[in-house]
């Protein structure tokens, strides 16, 4: 089953943010019938995240404020800590493009096209170094996707976890006025659908274990 949502560009992944990552991941392994694996700690931006496998080299990240590194201060990335409920924020391209990625995204919001170097440790002790465009700490949803490239580090995490039986259908996100975005889509080279509502959101249909779910 091919995910509907992107025409040029691959997805990299999606980030379900969280106001506590075990109570998370019981509650969404009862919701799509697998258990996510813990992936590591964010250093650098006082995060940590356990990973769910997509296929077709995405997966999705619960993401959730590491309350034990005290080294950053809030707001931290993603929406952390203007987390209203348990939704995806966030999601990702991959990009071998940053510099012209950022650029486009600066043109929409210019705290947006800020290039980042990140690296974590998985449980394994192997590290894992990327570069990506930064996502903000605010708002608490962002329907424009962040960019990350690879390139620097031998293992994709989507390579190190194991096939669960999940694929992504479709990435969707609801917004008071679609045609805002419109343009940054369409100079991103990105196919999104964007419904009218009072409420921005984005809600990702997932083929699981325990059948089509949304979240």
């Amino acid at each position: 089953m091919k995910p509907k949502t992107f025409e040029h560009r691959l997805l990299d992944h999606i980030v379900y943010t969280v106001r506590d990552l075990d109570s998370a991941v019981i509650a969404l392994e009862k919701k799509l019938g697998v258990r996510a694996i813990f992936g590591g700690h964010h250093s650098t931006q006082g995060t940590k995240n356990a990973l769910i496998n997509l296929d077709k080299g995405s997966y999705l990240e619960l993401l959730a404020a590491d309350e034990s590194n005290q080294n950053i201060a809030p707001p931290r990335w993603m929406g952390v800590d203007m987390l209203t409920k348990d939704q995806i924020t966030r999601w990702a391209l991959k990009s071998e493009q940053l510099k012209k990625d950022a650029d486009i995204l600066g043109q929409y919001k210019a705290k947006m096209g800020n290039i980042s170097a990140g690296s974590r440790h998985t449980t394994e002790g192997t590290l894992l170094k990327w570069q990506l465009i930064l996502p903000l700490s605010t708002p608490e949803v962002e329907l424009a996707p962040f960019m990350v490239d690879w390139s620097q580090t031998e293992t994709h995490p989507h390579e190190a976890l194991p096939n669960m039986g999940c694929k992504l259908i479709e990435l969707y996100g609801t917004h008071p006025n679609p045609d805002l975005l419109v343009n940054i889509f369409t100079e991103l080279g990105v196919r999104f659908r964007i419904e009218l509502d009072k409420n921005t959101s984005l809600k990702a249909i997932i083929q699981s274990p325990k059948g089509i779910v949304e979240i």
